[in-house]
C-alpha cells in the first residue's frame, strides 16, 4: 500500500496536469451562445484607446495580453474568437484534455512553415491574396539559418522561435514567437524584429506589432482567441488600412490553424 501511494505521488509530481475548461467559464454568456449557435468568427476592431473586450477568463493569457497593452499602448487592436467543434469521437470529459491531443495541438502551432501560401480575402482588392509568400523557422535574427519546424513529445514551460516570413503586404520580416504552455492553455505571442513597410512607408516600427493566438480545450470543442495589437505611424487613414488588413489576416490564421486541426489531429 505504501509503495502504491509513493508511486501515485511521484506520478503526480512528474506528470503534467491537463484540464479542459467549459466554454461558459471562459467567455460571456452571449459570446458562448453566439459561438455555439452560429459557428462563425466573432471579431472586434478598435482604433481609439483600444483595450481587449473579448479576452477569455484565463489568468496567464490575460496577464500576457494586458502587459502588452500597457507597454505598447497600441492605436490599433483586432480581436477574434472562434469555437472549433471536435468530431464526436474526439470529445473528452469536461475536466480532461487528452494529453496526446494536447501535444499534437502544440506541434501544429509550431508548424510555421505550413503558413507558406496561406491566403486571405483582401477587401481593398476584392479578391483572395497570398498572406505569406514564404514562412520558415530560422536560428536567429542575425544568422537567419533555416531550421525545420520543431516537434515536441513533451511540454516545455516555454519555447522561443524565430521565423522569416515574406508578406506580400509588409515585405520580408523577422519575427520572434514566444510560446507558453500551462495546465489548460497553449498560446504564443508574435513580435516583429524588423520594421514593417507598407509600400515605401514604414508603417510599423520594430517591436510595434504583437499578435497572440491562444488555444483552450473545452471538452467538446476548442476555443481559439486571436489578437493583434499595433502602434502604427500617424498618417491619415493608416490605422484604418492596418486594421482592415489585420482583420482579414486574423481570419486567414484561424483558417490555417483549424485546417491543421482537421488534417493532422481531428480527421473527420
Amino acid at each position: 500500500m505504501k509503495v502504491k501511494l509513493m508511486f501515485l505521488l511521484l506520478l503526480a509530481i512528474i506528470s503534467p496536469c491537463v484540464f479542459s475548461v467549459p466554454l461558459e467559464n471562459l467567455v460571456t454568456a452571449s459570446q458562448a451562445a453566439a459561438l455555439r449557435s452560429s459557428g462563425e468568427l466573432i471579431m472586434e476592431i478598435q482604433l481609439k484607446n483600444p483595450s481587449p473586450k473579448m479576452l477569455p477568463l484565463n489568468n496567464e493569457l490575460r496577464q500576457s495580453v494586458n502587459s502588452v497593452v500597457n507597454s505598447l499602448k497600441p492605436n490599433t487592436l483586432v480581436e477574434a474568437l472562434y469555437l472549433y467543434k471536435k468530431p464526436e469521437k474526439f470529445i473528452t470529459s469536461a475536466d480532461s484534455w487528452d494529453l496526446s491531443s494536447k501535444i499534437r495541438v502544440l506541434n501544429q502551432t509550431l508548424a510555421l512553415s505550413s503558413l507558406t501560401g496561406t491566403q486571405y480575402y483582401s477587401a481593398s482588392r476584392s479578391t483572395l491574396r497570398t498572406f505569406y509568400e514564404f514562412s520558415g523557422v530560422i536560428d536567429g535574427p542575425n544568422t537567419k539559418k533555416p531550421l525545420p519546424d520543431p516537434v515536441y513529445n513533451h511540454f516545455p514551460e516555454s519555447i522561443t522561435l524565430y521565423a522569416q516570413q515574406i508578406d506580400l503586404s509588409f515585405g520580408d520580416n523577422i519575427y520572434r514567437y514566444l510560446y507558453q504552455i500551462s495546465d489548460d492553455i497553449i498560446f504564443f505571442a508574435q513580435e516583429n524584429m524588423t520594421p514593417m513597410n507598407y509600400g515605401i512607408i514604414t508603417a510599423i516600427k520594430k517591436n510595434n506589432l504583437r499578435s497572440i493566438l491562444a488555444v483552450i480545450d473545452c471538452g467538446d470543442s476548442i476555443l481559439i482567441y486571436a489578437v493583434s495589437m499595433t502602434k502604427t505611424i500617424s498618417l491619415p487613414g493608416m490605422a484604418d488600412r492596418i486594421s482592415s488588413s489585420f482583420s482579414s489576416r486574423a481570419e486567414a490564421v484561424l483558417k490555417w490553424f483549424t485546417g491543421r486541426l482537421d488534417s493532422e489531429i481531428f480527421a473527420r
